[in-house]
């Protein structure tokens, strides 16, 4: 080369190198010299631009120029930090340099002035002046160069640059938003727009044609990269948002929009992330992970193979992210769309090529038995759900799925026309498009969400089962008004009858309560009870049923709040006061799956105990017939009035204050407990309550083997929340921890935002340091206390957690006697454990302690089955220390091995023969068992499910007045 630059040539002053400085600061501030150094840069790069024959070969060249280019931005960046004049923005304007910086950058195929243009555009756009996005001129110049740089036949940009250029894109986008005006420069149509007369009859028939790429260049660039990851998909999607809200302000635009590729491309690039999904998913947790409640169970990791996939895997979790992500793009789009023709060309494309052609179709050919086809789609619907909030497609989905009937459209009306010409070709393409796709259609009318939902909850696959009962509950709690009219069946409510009295509600809250005093535990259920009375008032407070009941009226005048934003037809309205009906088959199919709790799988019950939980939540659904007795079953002894009182007059006061004396005295009476008129649920739970006390006769050391489950998960509890405060702690904080913490003998997973997270909270309450004596201590305290107690919860749908638990009353059933107690009652537990003094072989005290312990670990692993109660269970002698030995079997050839066999082994040998004895004459052998120490789990959560259910019966009472006092 025969040039010099600048910067190679030494100065006249290069060896004063403080009089260098200076003069360089100098040159900064002197607008003239900065603007004569701008010019020297900008000459110096056109002559090696136009010496060079090949400036992608020329190695030597494109680095002078990057260098060059990359002065020039400096410049324009320095320069609009300084006061005005700003020469050297103005010399960039008045002489259009951008115009051959682009065609250097796109014909370079040199990465790097690629990015340096970039830079240098990006300067003149930050620097606010000469108006260069409203250039013509401007705007075709770089449209030029970010179509050349990104399309087919350039080359492959880094991921840095990749983010320069499409941050410059959305900078351009930010412009047009905020001024409409210069919408023009970079949106212009060049089809040939007319009628055959010359004549316009309206400003929407002046669009005519289909919608060409080099209309609006940066609209597709945005399009092109809204599937990336990270800056660069956020800088695009954010971009094309700010296009389709500039939509409203161009009639062009909006038009353009239409029949425009946009809808299409969301659509198919949706079907495409889904398609990506595994076709069959199994439900897995990390083994290092595992939630104590399910290590505590007989939980087994699923099979996962190359065709099933786990739902640990990372493949399957970056693939669902991404999916879900592009789902929340297209809400985004909708609630920025304030076009009614954009957002209804969006939501028919989405419709038609995505939940008819794909979503629907893989709910069709679901099964449960080709390896979890069903656990898939069905964790794919749920995931949805919980992922959108907005109405629309909200409503699209559902009413498809449910095959909700269509109603008239010419009811609503908008602001604009609903239907546009260019809106009509483009519904007639896409109808023949689909068309010519589908052989052979299927429709909901003949097999919709609700029947696969009612055939799936029959599966003999748990996990199906499991993921059904979770999208019921999401459907409960998110999109109650769809259900009722699908899901559930649904009947009117007396307001005059359908509230149950004051005396009612504390017998059906006293009997929940003694069922929960059947399990036994310790005597802090005050505690308990009034943490999880908190957590059901903020449950229901959120629903969003029963915002319209539990907000306060601000103004007298406004009483009704907003009605809910839907734009398409056929979507429910407001939710009417309701009940369920007893036979209902959703109902009905979970007390089937209730009815074997103790060996359900445990995520099984906890999905169970909350879909119940959720149909009970709504403020509009009445809980009396299904959950509680109804009203007109209540029977009463006949009222025995104090003889020989003088009635006052009726027209006297004092009549009618002893009228409403004895409204008040017959609604605190208490019906008869009549086991004809309970609810099949309550039946069930009392049951369940049954099956524990005869879990309790069968299993050797059953309460000390559950007041040691209950302090294992309070120790669970506390290495979860210890390894959460290290994790937030510093790392100065984290050093000065104590290796020897037992925290780190043991992994556990943080809470899920589940089910089984909610339960994991619970279980630490009802978890409570070890005490001495028996965990059924209180519960017989409570029968003992005698038939006085029970006045001591009159005013417990007040006051809840004032009282102690009440004592069952007189009339209930359920009196087990307590049994009796082994000789071998004990206050270890897990969390007491020494290790130290367990390897010492000669200490009395350490040898016992791990004879306990194989005791225990030989009743937890054994298997048994729901008892029979028609079969009274056999008592079990739990005094006695050594086990019995027939004699008669006895031979003399074996009487040394028998004299070797350590007493612990024995004991542990004929504790399970006794529990095999017990479950033989009880259970048949066909029938399902778990281990006992799944069942001490499940019995865990039969007990917080009753709390929950009696705290939700009181919290209704409170916040929607259905109880009567008079």
């Amino acid at each position: 080369m025969d040039f010099v630059s600048e910067r190679d040539a030494p100065p006249a002053l290069s060896n004063t190198p403080l009089s260098s400085k200076s003069s360089a600061k100098d040159a900064a501030r002197d607008p003239v010299k900065r603007r004569q150094r701008f010019e020297k840069e900008y000459s110096q790069l056109l002559h090696v631009w136009r010496n060079c024959s090949n400036l992608a070969r020329d190695v030597d060249a494109a680095e002078v120029i990057e260098i060059r280019l990359q002065e020039l931005t400096n410049i324009l960046a320095e320069e609009s930090q300084r006061p005005l004049p700003h020469p050297c923005i103005s010399f960039a304007a008045t002489k259009q340099i951008y115009i051959p910086i682009a065609k250097i950058a796109t014909t370079s195929y040199n990465e790097w002035i690629i990015k340096e243009a970039v830079l240098f555009f990006a300067s003149l756009i930050e620097s606010e002046e000469e108006s260069f996005v409203e250039n013509d001129a401007f705007s075709a110049s770089l449209t030029n160069l970010l179509v050349r740089i990104t399309g087919a036949n350039s080359i492959r940009l880094g991921l840095d640059t990749e983010v320069k250029v499409v941050e410059l894109a959305f900078n351009i986008t930010t412009k047009i938003r905020l001024e409409p005006e210069i919408l023009p420069a970079w949106f212009k149509i060049h089809a040939d727009a007319g009628s055959q007369d010359g004549k316009f009859k309206d400003e929407r028939e002046k669009f005519a044609g289909r919608t060409q790429k080099q209309d609006f260049p940066l609209f597709y660039l945005l399009m092109d990269y809204i599937h990336h990851e990270g800056r660069v998909g956020d800088f695009a999607r954010t971009g094309l948002l700010y296009i389709i809200e500039a939509a409203s302000n161009s009639v062009e635009l909006e038009q353009w929009i239409v029949e425009s590729d946009l809808s299409t491309l969301m659509a198919t690039g949706l079907g495409a992330l889904y398609s990506q999904l595994s076709r069959k998913l199994v439900i897995d947790h990390p083994p290092q992970g595992l939630p104590p409640v399910l290590a505590f169970s007989d939980y087994e990791h699923p099979t996962a193979t190359f065709e099933i996939v786990s739902s640990c895997s990372p493949d399957y979790q970056l693939h669902m992210d991404t999916f879900l992500s592009h789902l929340l793009f297209w809400q985004d789009v909708l609630n920025h769309c304030r076009s009614v023709e954009v957002k209804s060309t969006l939501l028919e494309h989405f419709q038609i090529i995505f939940l008819q052609q794909l979503l629907y179709p893989s709910l069709l050919e679901s099964s449960d038995v080709d390896g979890g086809s069903s656990v898939a789609v069905l964790t794919y619907l749920r995931r949805i759900l919980e992922s959108l909030d907005h109405p629309d497609m909200i409503n699209l989905i559902l009413h498809y799925l449910l095959a909700l009937p269509d109603t008239d459209a010419s009811s609503q009306s908008f602001s604009e026309p609903a239907v546009s010409a260019a809106r009509k070709r483009k519904s007639m393409d896409l109808a023949s498009m689909m068309a010519s796709k589908m052989e052979s259609s299927y429709s909901p009318l003949l097999f919709n969400l609700v029947d696969l939902i009612h055939s799936c909850l029959k599966s003999e696959n748990d996990q199906t089962v499991c993921v059904t009962m979770q999208l019921v509950a999401t459907i409960l709690k998110r999109h109650h008004r769809y259900a009722i009219v699908t899901l559930l069946h649904t009947e009117g409510v007396d307001p005059n009858i359908s509230h149950r009295t004051m005396g009612a509600h504390q017998q059906e809250v006293d009997f929940l309560m003694t069922l929960a005093g059947t399990v036994g535990g310790q005597d802090n259920f005050d505690e308990i009870y009034d943490s999880i009375l908190r957590d059901v008032m903020t449950r229901v407070e959120a629903h969003p049923c029963s915002l319209k009941l539990v907000a306060p009226k601000v103004s007298t005048h406004n009483h009704k709040l907003p009605a809910i934003p839907d734009s398409l037809p056929g979507a429910p309205r407001d939710v009417p006061p309701h009940t369920l009906s007893p036979e209902d088959p959703l109902l009905h199919n979970l007390l089937d799956i209730l009815e074997q709790f103790f060996i359900n799988p445990v995520e099984t019950n906890l999905s169970a105990t909350e879909t119940l939980l959720d149909l009970a939540i709504c403020g509009y659904i009445a809980i009396e017939g299904w959950l509680l007795r109804h009203p007109r079953k209540y029977v009463f002894d006949e009222d025995s009035d104090e003889p020989g009182c003088p009635l006052p007059d009726p027209a006297s006061k004092a009549f009618k204050e002893l009228e409403k004396l004895q409204a008040i005295s017959r609604c605190r009476r208490r019906p008869k407990w009549q086991p004809s008129t309970l609810p099949r649920i309550l039946v069930v739970l009392e049951t369940l309550a049954d099956q524990v006390v005869a879990f309790r006769d069968s299993i050797p050391r059953f309460d000390e083997l559950m007041q040691q489950r209950r302090e294992a998960f309070q120790t669970a509890d506390a290495i979860v929340s210890n390894q959460q405060n290290a994790q937030i702690s510093s790392a100065a904080g984290a050093a000065a921890v104590d290796p020897s913490n037992h925290g780190e003998s043991r992994s556990a997973s943080p809470a899920r935002p589940s089910a089984l997270g909610g339960f994991q909270r619970i279980l630490s309450e009802l978890s409570t340091p070890s005490r001495s004596g028996s965990p059924r201590g209180r519960k017989e305290a409570m029968r003992s206390s005698g038939a006085g107690s029970t006045k001591s919860t009159s005013h417990r749908a007040t006051t809840p957690t004032s009282n102690p638990i009440p004592v069952p009353p007189k009339e209930f059933s359920l009196s087990h006697e307590s049994p009796g107690k082994s000789g071998m009652v004990r206050s270890f537990s897990p969390s007491s454990n020494d290790d130290s003094g367990v390897g010492g072989s000669g200490d009395p005290v350490a040898s016992q302690v791990a004879a306990f312990a194989a005791v225990d670990q030989g009743i937890l692993a054994k298997r048994v089955g729901l008892p029979k109660l028609a079969v009274e269970p056999i008592p079990l002698d739990f005094s006695r220390n050594e086990p019995n030995r027939d004699e008669n079997l006895e031979h003399d050839e074996n009487k040394e091995v028998e004299d070797d066999i350590d007493p612990t082994e024995a004991q542990v040998a004929a504790d399970e023969d006794e529990i095999e004895d017990n479950v033989e004459s009880q259970t048949p052998p066909s029938e399902k068992e778990a281990s006992v120490s799944h069942i001490l789990t499940n019995v865990i959560i039969y007990q917080s499910f009753l709390l929950e259910l009696s705290s939700l019966i009181q919290v209704r009472a409170g916040l929607f007045n259905e109880v009567r006092f008079a």
